[in-house]
């Protein structure tokens, strides 16, 4: 790892053009990308390949709260609006009267954009990619460089027609985008402190609050841009699928120590408050004790290696009983570009591989029994 890069970084936050958040939104993307140890992401000829459509999972994420906000939150100077607020505000309308931004995360990661709002989705999806690769990708690194994607680099795709537009549709049909080995490792290692207090969140939220003419505070602003999409009703209406779906099992087993269970809790295996993912194989039943002791820690390796088999069965009655979320989930987040049929040994070896990460790079506390 270059130690230019680290300086780069920082020259390119404080001093590149900020006439916008895209920006911000382009950096704390890729961090956020990265930092979750995306499947998807290929290491070829010295470049890390990742696809586009995962960028435009998290604009949809960042923005949509930004633009459905009572609150008047500035992202860009002057009197011009965003490259893609038209189209985004007809999805937001749309989803206005049937539960709003949880409703619409749902639908992008399990059951597929209904038809009637289908165009308007594609049209939005493609505005967010040109604007994400004309010009934040295109710009970014010009007060290190003269040359034009002098960091970012990106191959578009035609899109193909499907039934179902999700979160993979977007990951298989918008192109890749490329940043050199250094600058991944970089975001790797300390993405975190880069897009935390004291950089891009605060940044983004600066810039909206002067945009503003400081009519509003960094607090209000922050509260807006890290709304998440999942919502306790969410992980509460999971949890009861999953008990539901136990029920009519019979015998409960607590995954982590094997014992029969009259009573349990259902256990975020990455806790929700490490990685905000309520996917159905993240969710597994656990004796209550263990799981207080288990609290924020991230299980290692070795205990996955040491219940795959519990683990990996909890998962197939979860595929028997809903088959369709399951599969979307589990791809997106574990398997990647590797197939469905092979769900069950590159799943768990992912898992491992995302519990490694979280302990050893991010400095999470590793949880053994």
């Amino acid at each position: 790892m270059n130690n230019q890069v680290f300086y780069s970084i920082s020259k390119i936050i404080e001093r590149d053009s900020k006439s916008t958040t895209y920006k911000f939104a382009l950096l704390r993307g890729v961090i956020d990308i990265i930092q979750e140890n995306s499947p998807y992401i290929r290491i070829e000829h010295n470049r890390v390949h990742i696809p586009t459509g995962l960028l435009i999972e998290k604009w949809l994420l960042y923005y949509y709260p930004i633009l459905e906000s009572e609150i008047v939150i500035p992202q860009i100077n002057g009197e011009t609006n965003l490259a893609f607020a038209s189209q985004f505000k007809q999805i937001i309308s749309y989803y206005e009267v049937r539960g709003g931004f949880s409703v619409f995360y749902n639908d992008l990661k399990s059951r597929g954009i209904p038809n009637e709002i289908l165009a308007d989705f594609i049209e939005l999806a493609r505005k967010l990619r040109d604007t994400i690769t004309k010009m934040p990708m295109k710009y970014i690194g010009r007060s290190i460089s003269n040359d034009f994607y002098s960091i970012f680099q990106y191959r578009n795709q035609p899109l193909r027609k499907s039934s179902c537009v999700d979160i993979e549709y977007l990951i298989h049909n918008f192109g890749t985008f490329s940043i050199s080995v250094d600058y991944y490792e970089a975001f790797r290692i300390l993405g975190s402190f880069i897009s935390g207090r004291d950089s891009i969140l605060f940044k983004w939220a600066e810039f909206s609050v002067n945009a503003s003419g400081n009519n509003l505070s960094v607090d209000k602003v922050l509260n807006e841009v890290l709304k998440g999409p999942i919502t306790e009703r969410n992980i509460l209406e999971s949890r009861k699928l999953y008990k539901e779906i136990l029920k009519r099992e019979g015998k409960v087993y607590c995954v982590w120590t094997g014992r029969h269970l009259s009573n349990y809790d259902i256990d975020h295996v990455i806790p929700f408050s490490v990685w905000k993912n309520n996917d159905l194989w993240n969710l597994l039943p656990s004796d209550s004790k263990i799981n207080n002791q288990k609290r924020n820690k991230i299980p290692s390796p070795e205990i996955i290696e040491r219940q795959k088999n519990l683990i990996t069965d909890y998962w197939g009655i979860i595929f028997e009983h809903q088959t369709e979320r399951f599969q979307k989930e589990i791809q997106v987040a574990l398997l990647g570009n590797h197939s469905i049929s092979e769900w069950k040994e590159s799943g768990i070896t992912q898992l491992q591989n995302s519990c490694h990460y979280l302990i050893e790079n991010r400095g999470f506390e590793e949880w053994e029994i």
